[in-house]
């Protein structure tokens, strides 16, 4: 575990409103990778009773995005310029868990790419391209 990596991206997820709301937890970083869970509730459930498709692309977006955080200079924050979540089968379990890795860093656009399982079970795979921006985290 880098405690520089989670000082850098700690806020990352303590400042978004959003994250903190669907209840999105970082669990462990390094440089160029972010790991984070989600105890599934029923508010993250669709129609079926499966988490809603939203809650996973989101929780690897924003993974994603604080994978990228760790690799680019201080001053500076991410945004997301491009995302493909590919849905490998329904989510049904109790725990997400998500891992992203930084493929390709750039001086300007990060690939990205991350894992969702839940409880045993892969249940997508995430393509994101991050855009690096001056100016850190309002």
């Amino acid at each position: 575990m880098s405690t520089g990596a989670l000082a850098r991206v700690a806020p990352v997820f303590d400042r978004a409103p959003f994250i903190r709301l669907m209840g999105y937890r970082l669990v462990d970083a390094g440089d160029g990778w972010v790991e984070t869970e989600l105890e599934v509730a029923e508010r993250h459930r669709q129609q079926h009773g499966y988490v809603h498709a939203g809650v996973v692309t989101a929780m690897a977006d924003h993974t994603s995005g604080a994978a990228a955080t760790t690799v680019i200079p201080e001053g500076r924050s991410i945004l997301t310029a491009h995302l493909a979540t590919h849905l490998l089968r329904p989510a049904a379990g109790g725990t997400l868990r998500c891992r992203a890795e930084v493929v390709k860093p750039g001086r300007t656009l990060i690939v990205t790419r991350a894992d969702v399982f839940c409880d045993d079970t892969h249940v997508a795979l995430f393509d994101g391209t991050m855009v690096s921006v001056e100016g850190d985290i309002a």
